[in-house]
């Protein structure tokens, strides 16, 4: 049997633990969303049984979503609460973080769900110019706040709604089915590098206790989260995650299939909503889409998540981890399309960062004679170091380019910001750790004006 040491971590959970990219109310998160948007229609089924859906939807008038929010995509931040304890081990939610962020973006026309996991220790600035871990941005503001800190780090205009799932939502939504039956599995058989085996895991300080057989069984609320929660094998995270893709499927299954048992437990269902779940959704809103995904196929939910690049440790916030920019675009390009902008630096996080901490190369990349020597005295006259001046690997460079480091946010926009050049393109690159010792490298393209002096 594994347990934690004195201090609550192992040393493999201690090199892991900085990824903690999905908490522990995270195993049904997508799955209680996709529950939440489905019970007002088995409701409605409830009250007119022997009806088609399409019957119910013409003696409702039901509009559909796209005339009800004007738009074919919906963007919504699930955001799953945990609760803190006293001294007396009794739950209270005053204060608490968001332990699990997700960007979910609901496609009308194909009716297709895509859900973007941001880790809870990512590292942002919050609208009070403090740097934080950006599930401080709910404990700070409430859904607002998170809307907008959220929005801001992945780059999109905003959400156009919230649904806050406290700790007990997916616990409850699973007994409130009936219990899901779920393949249990140890880390040696999700990857198939060995035999099966039981799961037994005691965290008393976590409030986690896992002791489960291998193979197909039917499990109850406590026992799914359990085994969706549970990460402590040398496979950790990425198993986690495993675990918790095969509860949300199941979740999403017995609601899909198995009618009659979601009928039989439709009160309890309900009370899951009324007592788990906050959100600014209206009633007839809730309607419109539970019917348009009330047949959601498990095949169109796509899931990802935002992969980090380094971590730094914060005087207040602890361990935070740095995400990978580039990476990061490219997913919400995906997921969100058209509606995703490039993500901009905000005012008060630029206004933080002290010219004098940022160190700077600049390359002459434009075959321009003396420019490159230009622009580093211009810039270290407004407080930057300069660490070298030097010719770029080739004067081919059409466009100028700022290479910053990831574990260092926002210099690279800061640097940008002082050139007044806002046509030069910035790269988070982490080759930058390892190839140069500043924190920001300009290499000057043929784009960058010859007369141009700094703003």
């Amino acid at each position: 049997m594994q347990r934690r040491t004195s201090d609550g971590y192992d040393e493999r959970t201690r090199s892991v633990a900085r990824l903690k990219v999905v908490s522990a109310l995270g195993a049904g998160v997508l799955a209680a969303i996709i529950g939440f948007i489905g019970l007002t229609y088995w409701f409605a089924a409830r009250s007119h049984p022997g009806q088609s859906p399409q019957q119910l939807i013409a003696r409702y008038f039901i509009p559909p979503p796209e005339r009800l929010f004007g738009k074919d995509r919906l963007a919504v931040l699930i955001l799953g609460i945990d609760y803190n304890y006293d001294d007396r081990d009794q739950p209270f939610s005053k204060g608490a973080r968001s332990d699990t962020i997700m960007a979910v973006s609901l496609d009308f026309p194909s009716k297709s769900v895509r859900e973007l996991s941001v880790p809870r220790d990512m590292d942002v600035v919050l609208p009070n110019g403090h740097e934080d871990k950006i599930n401080a941005a709910y404990a700070e503001g409430g859904p607002a706040e998170a809307e907008a800190v959220v929005a801001k780090f992945l780059g999109i205009p905003g959400f156009d709604r919230y649904v806050v799932l406290r700790i007990n939502a997916a616990r409850d939504l699973v007994d409130a089915l009936g219990g899901i039956d779920v393949n249990v599995e140890n880390s040696d058989a999700l990857k198939h590098q060995g035999p099966n085996g039981p799961i037994d895991y005691d965290d008393d300080w976590g409030h986690l206790h896992v002791h489960l057989k291998p193979g197909w069984q039917h499990l109850n609320g406590e026992q799914a989260i359990g085994y969706a929660r549970f990460r402590h094998d040398w496979c950790s995270d990425p198993c986690r995650i495993m675990r918790q893709q095969q509860v949300a499927r199941a979740i999403v299954s017995k609601l899909e299939h198995d009618h009659l048992n979601t009928l039989t437990h439709i009160q309890s269902l309900l009370a899951v909503m009324r007592k788990d779940i906050e959100t600014d959704f209206t009633p007839q809103e809730e309607l419109s889409l539970a019917t348009e995904f009330s047949n959601v196929d498990l095949a169109s939910i796509k899931t990802e998540q935002v992969p980090y690049i380094g971590d730094k440790d914060l005087p207040l916030a602890g361990n935070v981890i740095i995400p990978d920019e580039r990476a990061k675009a490219q997913l919400v390009a995906k997921l969100f399309g058209p509606e995703a902008s490039p993500a901009t630096a905000p005012p008060e996080a630029l206004a933080a960062i002290a010219p004098g901490s940022v160190h700077v190369t600049v390359e002459n990349g434009s075959g321009e004679r003396g420019l490159a020597s230009k622009v580093a005295q211009a810039l270290q006259a407004r407080g930057f170091i300069i660490d070298a001046v030097r010719n770029a690997d080739s004067f081919d460079y059409s466009t100028t380019e700022i290479h910053a480091r990831p574990d260092r946010p926002y210099v690279g926009d800061k640097v940008r910001s002082e050139l007044g050049f806002p046509g030069a393109e910035l790269k988070i690159d982490t080759a930058t750790l390892t190839t140069t010792p500043s924190d920001v490298t300009v290499i000057i393209g043929r784009d960058y004006p010859a007369h141009k002096t700094l703003p």
